[in-house]
């Protein structure tokens, strides 16, 4: 059996929060967070862009009530600054919002779209070995006729960045395709340090914004550009898809439910019970109701007739099937 990871004595929880979806979306998370994390190892931080030129309006959470009661389930509001993203790729944001963070002491960056449904302390994090979500489809690279494939697009960023491609891959699977080649959700990710772990996610997402390589010349960068750096992040600080076992975030641990209708069309009871739980007391109600999709879903009972249209025992294996039902059905919202 293998001897047990020292865990460290601190351990740094980001997400982003910024006017509209996303301020609601991080007090469901801190509520959840305050519900279920009994180990004060782990302190939340909710990382807010500044305004500047790359926002036209202030960014900033608001209403205030709805950033007291954040701050009230235990959350550090941080300010970080829009340099290089912004409005044009607010994905750009779980990037920036890194330096927000303590130097030099272990984070784990969550999509503010997230429930935690368990205690983090007993996730078996390697803080040296780096990882990120395997909940994910292949939705990038997209392989054109007569264009190049999956190596030579993945071995070009390798390449780039003066990184070992052969042993990115995974071998059990056949070649070209997608899974063989390292790729995450970016619904979450961890390192040792956010300053470190930032600067080279910056350089490289830059590096490829600016300058692609030739074999991207086919390729959409948006929205995708988040998750095409952040493999060669990983594999970079020695990280990769079997740094963290099976079953805890994405899993028992963590829920990223991405919008309301796809939580209640495919997420467990206990994760609807979790959410409905925290959400009912009057104080939260009331600002959670103003969220429009919130409000539709958890407090007028559209979420229970979404639910009512999947059998989760035998849910699509693709996401677009359960997007496209739900469509169709006229319960969409985000």
């Amino acid at each position: 059996m293998a001897p047990e990871l020292a865990q460290p004595e601190k351990v740094n929880v980001l997400i982003v929060g910024q006017m509209g979806r996303l301020a609601y979306e991080a007090l469901l998370f801190a509520l959840s967070f305050r519900r279920n994390i009994t180990n004060n190892r782990f302190r939340l931080f909710v990382a807010e862009p500044r305004p500047g030129p790359k926002w036209n309006t202030d960014p900033a959470i608001r209403p205030e009530p709805l950033r007291e009661m954040i701050t009230a389930q235990g959350a550090t509001i941080v300010p970080f600054e829009s340099v290089h993203f912004g409005r044009d790729y607010p994905y750009g944001n779980k990037i920036e919002a890194l330096f927000a963070l303590p130097k030099g002491e272990p984070f784990v960056f969550f999509d503010t779209d997230t429930l935690v449904t368990g205690d983090l302390g007993d996730v078996p994090f390697d803080f040296s070995k780096p990882s990120a979500s395997l909940r994910v489809e292949g939705t990038w690279p997209q392989i054109e006729l007569y264009g190049p494939g999956y190596t030579d697009i993945w071995k070009s960023l390798y390449d780039r960045f003066g990184l070992d491609f052969e042993s990115s891959l995974d071998l059990d699977q056949p070649d070209e395709y997608w899974r063989r080649y390292l790729y995450f959700n970016a619904g979450f990710f961890y390192f040792s340090c956010p300053h470190v772990f930032g600067t080279s996610f910056l350089e490289m997402a830059l590096s490829i914004r600016a300058d692609p390589p030739r074999e991207l010349v086919c390729q959409q960068l948006t929205p995708w550009l988040d998750q095409i750096a952040l493999p060669l992040v990983i594999h970079k600080f020695g990280g990769g898809r079997d740094a963290l076992p099976e079953g805890y975030l994405d899993g028992k641990t963590t829920v990223h439910y991405r919008n309301m209708p796809l939580l209640y069309a495919r997420e467990s009871d206990a994760v609807v019970d979790l959410l409905e739980d925290i959400s009912a007391p009057n104080p939260v109600k009331r600002l959670l109701k103003d969220y429009e999709p919130f409000k539709r879903m958890i407090y007028q009972n559209r979420g229970h007739k979404v639910r009512a249209l999947f059998d989760r025992d035998h849910l699509p294996s693709r996401e677009q099937p359960i997007r496209q039902k739900i469509k169709k059905n006229g319960f969409w919202m985000v």
